[in-house]
This record gives structure tokens, C-alpha cells and sequence, in this order.
């Protein structure tokens, strides 16, 4: 990306930069039959949604799921999303908001749980791979949070400075990253988590992505 000055932000992908939340619900409604769960609407969704996401199935089961479960219903989902997803875009202004971002010398970068081969080449079809100091999805077992995946993320960036980073994402769980780390975060209501679940984090929430970039400025002076 070449000169930077010390103000970055870190994306989350699914939800935020990625606008795949009817994919994502049709996944999740699809794992939930598996085991004769009713469907969810997209309302109830944000209104349950958390992660680690076993939790979430907790929240709906009324127990953990057992392991066995858990095995079903995860393969289930990303079966599903993986031959859904296809049909979805990028977030409103997204290419608009990177390029600028990019364009005033900052960085950026994106941290996902969803899994890193599959990460990788999706951001390099939309185009946008150039803008971003590094393009990091997850690897291992899938299901748990971000947090100690922040710390790795922002010790391979040098240069960047976690108390001048910004993390933006659609879920609670960003923000506990972000914290985790001694970073900013803003959370966007265009994803997982609905507004009232995502304003009981104590940190900024909006309604759409440039607003969010809005924060993030001012949030570290940039």
C-alpha cells in the first residue's frame, strides 16, 4: 500500500465488509433442521446471535449442543453458505470507502473467522486485495471468538500501533477483540447483531459503513 501514517483499521469481513447475511441465515436455518430447531427470522437472529457460536446454539437449544451436534450442524452450515454466498456482494460504498481510506496514506487490514483459504480468494475477486496490508482468515477448528487472533493479526503488522487502530465489525465479539488488544471499535448494524445487543457493548454502533469510517476518525484523530 506504501507510506502509511500510524492510523489503521482493522475489517471484519462476513457481515461488514461482505453483505452476506441471507446467506447466512439461510445456513443457519438449514444446521437448525438438522436437528428439528425452527427456523429463525433475521430479526431473531441478531436478537441471539453471539459468539463463540455454540453459545448461540445454546441460546436457542436450551444446552450446549453435544459435540456430535456441533459436528452436524457446523458442516451443515458451511455447506450451505459455501453454495449461497456466491449470490452475495460487497456492503454499500465499500470500494468507495477502502480506496479513500487508502488514498489519505492510512492502512488497513481484515481479520475473519471465516476460514483463510477460502477468505483469500473471494476479497481478490471484488478487486480490493491492494488495499489492505494484510488478508487474514481463520485456521483451525471454526467456532470460537477473535480475540487471540487479534493479537497475532496486529503483531504480523509493522508499524501498526494498537492504540491507533480502529477494528470495525458487526458483532460484539469485534469490539471484545478490539479491547482485548488496546484498539478502538465501531460496530455496524448491517450484519449479525441488532442495535440494542450491540449499543450493551459500550462502544460506538452505526448504521452504515461510512459512518463507521466517520468514527474511526475520530476516534484516533486521523
Amino acid at each position: 500500500m506504501g507510506t502509511h501514517t500510524d492510523a489503521h483499521i482493522v475489517w471484519d469481513w462476513n457481515g461488514t465488509l461482505f453483505h452476506d447475511v441471507d446467506a447466512v441465515i439461510g445456513a443457519t436455518n438449514a444446521a437448525f433442521a438438522e436437528l428439528g430447531l425452527e427456523p429463525l427470522t433475521l430479526e431473531r437472529y441478531r436478537e441471539l446471535y453471539c459468539v463463540p457460536v455454540p453459545k448461540f446454539y445454546e441460546r436457542l437449544m436450551g444446552r450446549l449442543p453435544s459435540a456430535a451436534e456441533w459436528e452436524l450442524m457446523d458442516s451443515t452450515f458451511h455447506r450451505h453458505y459455501t453454495r449461497h454466498h456466491v449470490r452475495c456482494g460487497l456492503a454499500e460504498g465499500v470500494v468507495e470507502l477502502l480506496a479513500g481510506w487508502a488514498s489519505a496514506g492510512r492502512s488497513q487490514s481484515i481479520l475473519s473467522l471465516y476460514g483463510h483459504e477460502e477468505l483469500v480468494p473471494l476479497v481478490r475477486g471484488f478487486g480490493i486485495e491492494t488495499h489492505f496490508l494484510r488478508v487474514e482468515g481463520r485456521t483451525g477448528p471454526s467456532g470460537g471468538g477473535k480475540a487471540e487472533h487479534m493479537v497475532r493479526h496486529l503483531s504480523a503488522l509493522a508499524g501498526v500501533d494498537p492504540g491507533r487502530t480502529v477494528v470495525i465489525g458487526d458483532a460484539a465479539d469485534d469490539a471484545v477483540a478490539a479491547l482485548h488488544v488496546g484498539a478502538r471499535a465501531v460496530l455496524y448494524t448491517g450484519g449479525s447483531h441488532g442495535r440494542a445487543s450491540l449499543e450493551a457493548v459500550g462502544v460506538p454502533v452505526v448504521d452504515t459503513l461510512r459512518e463507521a469510517v466517520g468514527e474511526a476518525e475520530r476516534l484516533v484523530g486521523a
